[in-house]
């Protein structure tokens, strides 16, 4: 036992050093190895063999994926090695199949990566030649005659070539020898063959050891007890119409249906009492098929999957009731039928995909399985075409799982994609699996505003940090990359920053009054408001807003005519001569607030007289409503209400004295003591005395600047035109006539201020040569002609800055005496 523990130890190293080996073909990379090695054994090194690095097998989370549930081959990402995960045994795998091997998966994600692994699976020699009985117990009639053939069950080995079953011997071989067979599909059948007949007289039993002895290094056998019992008479043998038996049956057929008929004959007179059995079945023959041991009807008493069995071979038995014997051998095929659906397997998923994922990103790696054969396990597969994902084939029975188009998450923000895989069967088996994609934000939309521009209204004296409006922007995105901010952009109003006037929330979008506005100060200003979002990097969008300060009635008419003083008194006065409808005086007030608020209304609330005087309502004027008469009294003191259209209104007074007199003493004896009797201000002769003075020295420097300049002026002229005399006469000719004559005539336009004389303007008109001459001499008579209408007309300007002077003086003194005398309107 130890020799053979070392041999076998031996003979695996020496298959693996000649075995071990990978090669990469079409994105397959192919190991392999021997049966039968311990769990955590070496494989292969993968991460050399696709060329990749360890680091890539860690970050890429390589895994190994199989169809199957059992995993014999697992993976160390840390190393790259494939390593024996799970005892293998070629038998339970493969069964008699001589080539067997396993396939799976290595998947690689970040990004996804695929490749197929195929591990060859090298027979050993670990199971020994085995029959189905130990014993056996065979009856043979005395007269049997020397070449008669007794079947013998044969040996089983679940291994393959070199190491399967190869020879019998039987011992001892003194009556019987033995005759191997090979049939088509390499079993042996072996036969026992009479050499000499027997005598049942002589030995009734006979006891025999058949060896069956594979070809395997170290060889292995089994053996088998066989008890030969002699009987006598039966001269003949049942013999079977066809030494091999070949039908069909289709998997899943019902139960109780007849797949074929055996039969034998038998020369003796007792051939119809032939019996049929099974010879050693199996337990997979045992629990789907039975025979009738009168009829030799084979029928199903079971359940049959052709993805489990593909044929089955039966051994069967005819015997008389002499015990002679004769078999046969039954080969039913299992016809396959469309009975599997595609078993759809993700092997890989990302849950999750960026809006902005390129053509071609994988989202899922699929393996899709259907067991049946041909056409009913050619699988196809395929999803919905108006989704933006198509399906690629990537190796046998794997599929990828695509983008084929942009990806927008504001129009479709999760995609709940069917795979369906169809097989090729008729009628054709369909499956469908679903994954549910979530599409990832990225920020691609910048906040839109409803409006691009806003307007919004503020009553001025608004009391600080009132909401005076509010925008809205959205965003289309999601998450942070949809959260909006609200800024005002930075500007000035006025010389001071906007941030003085207005201010915003920058979650909400209200816009709040820093302070109170005045409507008579500022009318409206605009801003600019930006939206951002919390995107990285973020984006942004303006619109402009529009604030109109709105006017509220704020301000009371002002009286500008007449003035109003607490120390004089005006009057107007009114001849008694005068006519109705006489124009007495105008109330001028004005309303700085707009609109309805600065309508003026005028009326009078009180007079001395009522049935005397009138106010017009819109303009203010002052008119008598009747002729006046000797009888009406000087003095008339009127109350004038000046009255905005305002809601409330705001209204102002104005006290208007009125003189009915036709000279001053009587004006001036009446108002003395009127107004509560006013006096004249103490300082009232100083300010007189200071207008005058004033006056007369501006009066006085004004003349002798005026005087100063006409002198200088007329001094020039005279120089100028007594110089002209020695100018001596040259004609002028131009340069392009020879002659001195013009060929046209030329006309010039000349401007000239009010102060310009002959010496300033020369008209030209087409000359002769002797024209020219006499111009000259009669140029002194024009001279002394132009010398006196100057001086004529010195003396005229002369004379009016004396008059524009004078009336000047005069008025400065009569708006000094305006200001400080309650009598002024009288003086001039």
């Amino acid at each position: 036992m130890r020799r053979k523990g070392f041999f076998q130890t031996w003979l695996l190293c020496v298959v693996m050093a000649l075995t071990l080996s990978a090669y990469l073909v079409e994105g397959q990379i192919r190991y392999t190895i021997p049966e039968e090695m311990t769990v955590g054994s070496f494989v292969g090194n993968i991460g050399t063999d696709l060329g990749l690095e360890p680091k890539r097998l860690v970050s890429g989370k390589a895994r190994v994926f199989t169809a199957g549930d059992s995993e014999y081959i697992g993976l160390d990402s840390k190393k790259g090695h494939l390593i024996v995960k799970e005892r293998i045994d070629r038998e339970q795998l493969c069964g008699d199949l001589s080539a067997c091997s396993i396939s799976f998966n290595v998947i690689l994600e970040n990004p996804m990566e695929l490749f197929r692994v195929n591990v060859d699976i090298l027979d050993i020699n670990d199971n020994s030649p085995v029959f189905p009985r130990g014993e056996k117990e065979i009856e043979i009639s005395e007269l049997a005659l020397p070449g008669a053939r007794f079947s013998l069950e044969s040996a089983i080995d679940p291994d393959v070539g070199i190491n399967t079953l190869q020879t019998y011997m039987l011992h001892p071989t003194d009556h019987f020898k033995l005759n191997i067979q090979s049939r088509a599909d390499g079993s042996k059948n072996v036969e026992m063959v009479l050499q000499t007949a027997l005598d049942r007289e002589k030995k009734t039993n006979h006891y025999l050891t058949l060896t069956a002895v594979d070809g395997g290094k170290p060889q292995r056998s089994g053996t088998a007890k066989i008890h030969i019992l002699v009987l006598d008479v039966n001269d003949n043998a049942p013999v079977f119409s066809q030494s091999s038996y070949k039908t069909s049956v289709i998997e899943n057929v019902i139960k109780g249906t007849l797949v074929t008929t055996v039969s034998a004959t038998d020369a003796d007179e007792s051939s119809h009492n032939i019996q049929y059995y099974f010879e050693d079945p199996s337990a997979a023959v045992k629990a789907l098929f039975a025979i009738d041991s009168e009829s030799g009807d084979v029928s199903v008493t079971g359940e049959i999957d052709y993805e489990k069995n593909k044929q089955f071979k039966i051994k069967v038995t005819a015997k008389d009731h002499g015990g002679l014997t004769d078999s046969s051998e039954i080969l039913i095929d299992v016809i396959d039928v469309n009975d599997n659906t595609p078993k759809i397997t993700i092997m890989s998923f990302s849950s999750a995909l960026p809006e902005d994922a390129g053509l071609g990103t994988v989202v899922a790696m699929i393996n899709v399985q259907d067991f049946d054969s041909g056409d009913n396990g050619r699988v196809t597969c395929s999803i919905d075409r108006d989704l933006p994902f198509k399906i690629v084939s990537s190796l046998t029975n794997d599929y990828s799982l695509v983008t084929d188009s942009t990806l927008d998450r504001e129009q479709t923000q999760e995609y709940n994609i069917t795979i369906t895989a169809v097989d090729g069967g008729s009628p054709s088996l369909s499956s469908k699996g679903i994954v549910t994609l979530k599409i990832s934000d990225v920020n691609d939309h910048a906040p839109q505003f409803a409006k691009k521009t806003y307007n919004a209204y503020v009553l001025e004296n608004n009391s600080p940090s009132v909401s005076i409006a509010s925008v809205k922007a959205e965003d289309a995105d999601w998450g942070p990359n949809a959260r909006v901010s609200y800024f005002i952009d930075e500007g000035s109003l006025n010389g001071d920053p906007l941030a003085s006037y207005i201010s915003i929330n920058s979650d909400s979008g209200v816009i709040y009054a820093v302070k109170s506005f005045d409507f008579e100060q500022l009318k409206s200003f605009k801003i600019q408001v930006k939206a951002q979002d919390g995107g990285s990097p973020p984006l942004s969008s303006n619109t402009t807003l529009n604030i109109f300060i709105q006017d509220q009635n704020d301000n009371a008419p002002q009286i500008l005519y007449p003035v109003q003083t607490s120390s004089s008194v005006v009057a107007e006065m009114v001849p008694r001569s005068a006519d109705v409808g006489y124009l007495v005086t105008k109330v001028v007030a004005v309303d700085v607030d707009s609109g309805q608020n600065a309508w003026l209304s005028y009326k009078l609330q009180k007079a001395t007289d009522r049935a005397l005087f009138e106010v017009g309502a819109q303009n203010g004027e002052i008119r008598t409503v009747r002729q006046v008469t000797d009888k009406d009294a000087v003095k008339h003191r009127l109350t004038v209400v000046v009255e905005d259209n305002g809601q409330p209104s705001r209204s102002a007074t104005v006290f208007v004295n009125v003189a009915v007199a036709d000279s001053f003493p009587e004006v001036i004896s009446e108002f003395t003591n009127f107004n509560h009797d006013t006096t004249y201000s103490d300082n009232l002769t100083f300010y007189l005395i200071l207008a005058l003075a004033v006056v007369s020295v501006l009066f006085i420097f004004s003349l002798i600047a005026i005087i100063s300049v006409k002198i200088y002026r007329w001094r020039q002229n005279r120089l100028f035109y007594k110089s002209a005399p020695n100018l001596p006469v040259i004609p002028y000719y131009p340069p392009v006539y020879a002659d001195g004559t013009l060929q046209r005539v030329y006309n010039y336009e000349m401007c000239g201020t009010t102060d310009s004389r002959m010496s300033d303007i020369k008209f030209v008109r087409p000359y002769s040569q002797n024209t020219l001459v006499n111009m000259s001499r009669a140029g002194t008579v024009q001279r002394e002609k132009k010398e006196q209408e100057e001086d004529a007309d010195l003396s005229i300007e002369v004379r009016n800055s004396f008059s524009v002077l004078t009336y000047l003086a005069f008025t400065c003194i009569h708006c000094t005496v305006t200001v400080f005398s309650p009598m002024s309107s009288y003086i001039f």
